[in-house]
């Protein structure tokens, strides 16, 4: 049988709830709406470490963070090929694909070579001009093409203390990194070569800054937007890194009309990248061969967006980890995918099998089977920053090394994870369930006892803010600052 196109389509910090078919009245996604409809959107999926570098690395390998090495945004050294094999791309290209991967990679380091034939950059930020004019395809495309927006300090919007505040894109839409994003893979997708193609299209948004381009600046009314999901704050600061995490991108005073704003500029950001899949699912039907495509659609993480009085991700709370994760199938295709549980490890699997040269690694290949179970880990093993979960149908439980706290939610009962139910079987097995997963990997068994999970006493960490400058330019803090 012919081998399909196999098209993964992902972005950035995009919550699962922020898609129409999946009950948003407040939001217009309707390309999105369409794979939904169309296709199997997983209604439990949930990224295996929700911050940008391991979920990455998680999809890359095929595996957990426990075997990438990597825990959190900070690298401390990049073995993730040397533990876990060659990437998907290089994998791809074995079996007989031409390879390309457009957009945010978020590597380390910045150019590391992911094996794809064709790998163009953009990138959120860059630590010198090498790495903005140089190696990052989109900022050195606004250079020699836009010359007259070449000046701008950061090509998505303001960071800093401007993380969480709308605003609007200081380029215009026609040279936005989704633009560019877009018309670089519709030339991939126009090429005449003959080979079933894997291709990667990874946008930066909706990350913040919230900062669409007009005119989905102005699509939505911050008076439109509900409010954030009102919460019990001593539950949610269980989890020690939400205030932390608040203070350090400015997000700890954020007030309800300013969060229903941020909110408006969030859903036209995503309305904006809809368009542009709408665009690239137009040259995918150009091609000819739509029956025998496979399109995935996914993020790397979500965002709170103030639920849980939480800012950013990096929590196992749904808002934070759990993702949109769509499996488009042309009628050609015979395999199809199954369960309702998902995670990011699953696309190596999935996308494997479809090639014929099936390795599933720490995945499940659904096109076989549904899981029973989804597992995530946060945090370097042997620290209290180390917390895990596991998700089955009906019931989520977290642990907290720090300060050995548990959470178990049942989310059917409860889905905005309000108040932790007391079922002790049902904690325990889960608990277990756990263990034995941590004990089976040699990263992570230091984390196990005898009894039960080794716990740190709770300590709160000294709360900072954290300056998100221009470095390539050499800016790394406020120009003027007044103490006193």
């Amino acid at each position: 049988m012919e081998k399909p196109d196999i098209l993964f389509i992902m972005c950035d910090q995009f919550r699962y709830d922020a898609i129409a078919a999946h009950g948003n009245e407040r939001i217009l996604t309707p390309n999105l709406d369409k794979l939904v409809q169309e296709g199997k959107s997983y209604h439990m999926a949930y990224s295996n470490c929700p911050v940008c570098v391991p979920a990455r690395y998680s999809i890359m390998s095929g595996c957990m963070p426990c075997n990438t090495g990597i825990y959190s945004n900070l690298v401390r050294s990049n073995k993730v090929k040397e533990r876990c094999g060659e990437y998907l791309a290089s994998v791809m290209s074995k079996a007989g694909y031409r390879t390309f991967g457009i957009g945010k990679f978020h590597t380390s380091p910045f150019d590391e070579d992911l094996g794809f034939d064709i790998q163009l950059r953009s990138e959120e930020l860059w630590n010198n001009l090498h790495q903005r004019y140089e190696l990052d395809d989109y900022a050195k495309y606004i250079h020699e093409s836009y010359p007259e927006y070449s000046h701008i300090e950061q090509l998505q919007g303001e960071r800093t203390d401007m993380y969480y505040m709308p605003q609007t894109r200081a380029l215009p839409e026609k040279c936005c990194a989704e633009r560019w994003l877009t018309e670089r893979a519709k030339e991939q997708l126009n090429s005449e070569d003959k080979r079933p193609y894997f291709g990667f299209l990874s946008f930066i948004q909706p990350h913040p800054p919230c900062a669409p381009p007009i005119p989905y600046n102005r699509m939505y009314d911050p008076d439109d937007m509900e409010n954030p999901v009102s919460t019990n704050k001593e539950i949610d600061f269980s989890d020690e890194q939400i205030p932390f995490m608040n203070r350090l991108i400015w997000a700890d005073e954020i007030n309800p009309f300013l969060a229903r704003s941020v909110k408006a500029r969030y859903y036209g950001e995503i309305s904006y990248i809809d368009s542009c899949i709408g665009e690239i699912l137009d040259s995918v039907r150009a091609r000819g061969n739509i029956e025998n495509t496979v399109i995935f659609f996914f993020a790397d993480h979500g965002d709170h967006m103030g639920d849980h009085h939480a800012w950013q991700k990096e929590s196992f709370f749904d808002q934070s980890a759990k993702i949109p994760f769509i499996v488009w199938c042309g009628k050609n295709i015979r395999q199809k995918p199954k369960g309702e549980l998902a995670c990011l490890t699953d696309l190596f699997a999935m996308a494997t099998s479809l090639a014929g040269v099936r390795e599933c690694r720490d995945g499940v290949n659904l096109f076989e089977r549904a899981r029973q179970s989804v597992y995530g880990i946060y945090g370097e093993p042997g620290t209290r920053l180390f917390k895990c979960m596991v998700r089955n149908e009906r019931y989520k439980y977290i642990y907290l090394s720090n300060g050995g706290r548990e959470l178990l939610f049942d989310m059917q009962a409860d889905p905005d994870e309000k108040e932790p139910v007391d079922k002790q079987t049902v904690l325990i097995k889960m608990r277990n369930e756990l263990r034995d997963v941590l004990l089976a990997n040699e990263q992570t068994k230091c984390m196990v006892t005898e009894t039960g999970m080794v716990s740190y006493p709770y300590q709160e960490r000294e709360t900072k803010r954290i300056r998100q400058f221009d470095l390539s330019s050499g800016v790394k803090d406020f120009t003027v600052r007044f103490k006193g």
